[in-house]
């Protein structure tokens, strides 16, 4: 009866069944509307996924974008050629133009300055210079092109030291240029100098403008050398210059050689003589009446060759010498062992086939060009070790070449006074693969290295973009990051997910994870303002910390499991063991942390920091350790979040079957649940890797952003995301500094692209191998 009854109720329930679900029209409408819920999913989600590609896509093309202006080349335009403005009898000595090629002046050996326009050779206006009637200008040098500063020597022993100028006038929504001669020694009736009272020819000169005056140098007719500093003061009461003459008489360069060169630099301290021999002389003439040679080193590599040209770059550090041979070298002072200043080879460049004739440093940068006596230009930059630039502007050679003061155009003048004017675009000449990823030599360094400094006090600075150490500062820290953060969130999210009770679950992975909503600059702020102090203060119990907390919990769970009583342990329900750790952990971070001074004072003498200084290891505040720590904290919630997930996500009939078979849950969760949860732990890691190199705010609070190339944990860094907040306002736009940024973000972009995609890989060959599981 029971058995009739109860299949009389089933038939009941099919039959209501049937009656419920759709037929006919009904069915086929339904079909419709999950076709197209199901076309409309497939095609969405591909456009958004799409799209993805193609903002990243964007990304890249737009930062490629504003990089690739600086990988064109260097270019001339058309070349305007004319006679010598002002008549064609006098040889020129000197061009010069203002910032704008509005106006131009020309200096000649026959007594006259004359302005006109450099575009088409017309003369505006002439001036003409104090020189005594019939003596002939033997010598002539100028200061560093900043200061417009020119001299003179002439046959007679004297000197004439001359400032052009150019003054803009805005008149009627228009701009003008007036060009002036000045005398900064004197008026045009006391502008003469005399270096020599004999009347004995300067052959050569150098000048230079300091804080208290002028210095000339001159080389004599006779084979003397000569120093005249003339010191000005000027009345507070009357308004009066007075003139004070200094004259030293200095060692001539041994051996039976002509002085072909002398250059005097901006400090008024060193005074390089070249000769004949193709020698350079070093003088230290910071006080001159001690002056003498220092050293002297053959700068042209053929023997049988001279210094046909030698001039100072911008801020008068290094020396740029062209021989007779052609060959073109850039040097300067470094310290030896003895800490005295050396003339040392920094490098070469690109080299004539003829004798070079002229060398112009530009205004602003370290650039120079150099023209050879087949009329041949090139224009190099220093930094870069680049010859940018190699142009032919005529047949006949170059005597006299100079930059515009914006590096925009050249002023070429030949051996027979005809006048060029070569416009030039070199917006970039800093980069190249060298200066970016290679050791540089720079000015006032004693070796090659690799430097990111992009701006300084100085005018006369020279820029150092190598993104060596931003890129090792990004990997230092990620580093650092991850050996903090990894071992914690993936044990934490392993016990979570597989030994924790499910209440206590459900309280600590939501804590964990709301860490992860922590602002960043909250975190650089407090490891910044709090936690580089209190490091600094407790090295000791730091350490103290990471070698003691693990040994002391694996103490403790020793005694819970073999001495504490089962009666007592029983208490405790299964997956709660870990609250007992609490208090282990704060007794034992106090204990470390009031222990930290004894430590020091029994081992360190007191202070470990000075004791890590005295054995060479540099301590910084604000170092890699902090910011190991706090990043360590911004990265654990995504790596414990994910890697939970996939611990937990473990089918439970791989784990029951393993635990039926006899293995232990330490077993289990080694053999079965890491194998199987492996690849969605290292997506975890390789996504909070990426989350560490792009880290911006707590770089930029809790480091020095000290641009360093190691892996001290002891010092700080600059990372390419801290560096492109930092600098980035103030970099002016389209310039090579605010490119090279662009190309910072381009190198980050790129890194985390590679990082993630290798992953990717990694992640879906593990998914492959542990899919039978």
């Amino acid at each position: 009866m029971t058995d009739l009854s109860t299949s009389s109720s089933a038939a009941g329930r099919d039959r209501a069944t049937r009656n419920l679900l759709p037929v006919g029209a009904q069915r086929a409408r339904l079909r419709r509307w999950r076709g197209f819920k199901d076309h409309s999913a497939k095609y969405t989600i591909a456009t958004f996924g799409f799209s993805v590609i193609v903002a990243l896509a964007l990304i890249f093309i737009y930062l490629f974008s504003e990089v690739l202006p600086m990988l064109q080349p260097a270019s001339v335009g058309q070349v305007t050629h004319y006679d010598a403005p002002g008549g064609n009898p006098a040889r020129t000595v000197h061009v010069a133009s203002d910032r704008h090629r509005e106006l131009a002046v020309r200096f000649t050996d026959d007594r006259r300055a004359v302005f006109y326009r450099p575009m088409t050779g017309e003369v505006t206006r002439q001036y003409e210079l104090p020189f005594p009637e019939d003596v002939a200008v033997t010598a002539r040098g100028r200061a560093e092109p900043r200061t417009r500063l020119s001299a003179f020597g002439l046959e007679n022993g004297q000197a004439l030291v001359t400032r052009h100028t150019f003054s803009e006038i805005f008149a009627d929504g228009a701009r003008s240029v007036e060009g002036a001669i000045e005398y900064p020694l004197g008026d045009e009736e006391t502008a003469l100098l005399d270096v020599v009272e004999d009347g004995t020819a300067i052959t050569q000169i150098a000048v230079q403008e300091g804080s208290r005056g002028i210095t000339v140098v001159a080389a004599l007719a006779d084979g003397r050398l000569r120093m005249v500093q003339f010191e000005t003061t000027t009345s507070f009461m009357t308004g009066e210059t007075e003139v004070e003459r200094k004259v030293y008489d200095l060692d001539t360069p041994p051996g039976d050689t002509e002085i072909t060169a002398i250059l005097l630099d901006i400090t008024m301290q060193s005074l390089l003589v070249g000769d004949s021999e193709g020698q350079v002389h070093y003088y230290n003439v910071r006080r001159p009446n001690d002056a003498r040679i220092i050293d002297s080193r053959p700068v042209i590599p053929d023997p049988d060759a001279s210094v046909a040209s030698m001039e100072y770059l911008l801020g008068t550090v290094s020396l740029i010498v062209g021989g007779s041979d052609g060959t073109v070298g850039q040097w300067f002072l470094v310290r030896d062992d003895d800490n005295v200043q050396r003339l040392t080879f920094v490098r070469g460049f690109q080299g004539h086939d003829a004798p070079v004739t002229a060398i112009a440093p530009e205004y602003a940068r370290k650039g120079f060009a150099t023209a050879d006596a087949t009329g041949r230009v090139k224009v190099h930059y220093s930094t870069s070790h680049r010859t940018v630039l190699d142009t032919r502007v005529g047949d006949r050679p170059i005597r006299v070449l100079n930059f515009a003061p914006r590096a925009n155009a050249l002023y070429a003048v030949d051996d027979e006074d005809g006048f060029r004017v070569v416009p030039v675009s070199n917006p970039h000449p800093e980069v190249s693969l060298g200066a970016l990823w290679d050791r540089v030599w720079y000015e006032g360094r004693s070796s090659e290295e690799f430097v990111w400094q992009s701006s300084s006090a100085t005018d006369e600075f020279e820029p150092k973009f190598s993104l060596v150490p931003l890129t090792v500062g990004t990997l230092k820290a990620a580093f650092y990051a991850m050996l903090f953060a990894t071992p914690l969130a993936i044990l934490g999210a392993i016990y979570s997910a597989y030994f924790m009770a499910p209440r206590m679950r459900g309280m600590v992975k939501p804590t964990i994870e709301i860490m992860e909503a922590l602002p960043t600059v909250i975190l650089g702020f407090l490891a910044g303002l709090w936690l580089a102090p209190f490091v600094e203060n407790h090295i000791p119990a730091v350490f103290s910390i990471v070698i003691l907390m693990p040994v002391l919990m694996v103490a403790f769970a020793f005694l819970w499991t073999r001495v504490i009583p089962e009666g007592v342990r029983v208490r405790v329900p299964p997956g709660w063991e870990a609250a007992l750790l609490v208090p282990v952990v704060l007794l034992v971070g106090w204990i470390c942390v009031a222990s930290s001074p004894l430590i020091e004072i029994a081992f360190f003498g007191g202070n470990l920091r000075q004791w890590l200084t005295d054995v060479g290891i540099t301590y910084d505040q604000r170092n890699a350790l902090v910011v190991g720590v706090a990043m360590g904290f911004a990265v654990i919630p995504t790596i414990y979040s994910i890697s939970e997930d996939a611990v937990f996500n473990v089918p439970k009939h791989l784990t029951q079957g393993s635990l039926a078979l006899g293995a232990t849950p330490w077993q289990t969760v080694t053999k079965v649940v890491l194998l199987t949860a492996s690849p969605g732990i290292f997506s975890a890691v390789m996504i909070g890797f990426g989350r560490a190199v792009g880290e911006t705010m707590i770089v930029l609070m809790a480091t020095g952003n000290s641009p360093v190339v190691n892996f001290n944990i002891f010092e700080g860094m600059r990372t390419l995301s801290a560096n492109i907040a930092v600098e980035m306002p103030e970099a002016a736009v389209g310039g090579t500094h605010f490119r090279i940024l662009f190309l910072a973000a381009l190198v980050l972009f790129v890194l985390t692209f590679i990082m993630n995609t290798a992953a990717e890989l990694v992640r879906q060959r593990l998914r492959r191998k542990y899919s039978s599981l």
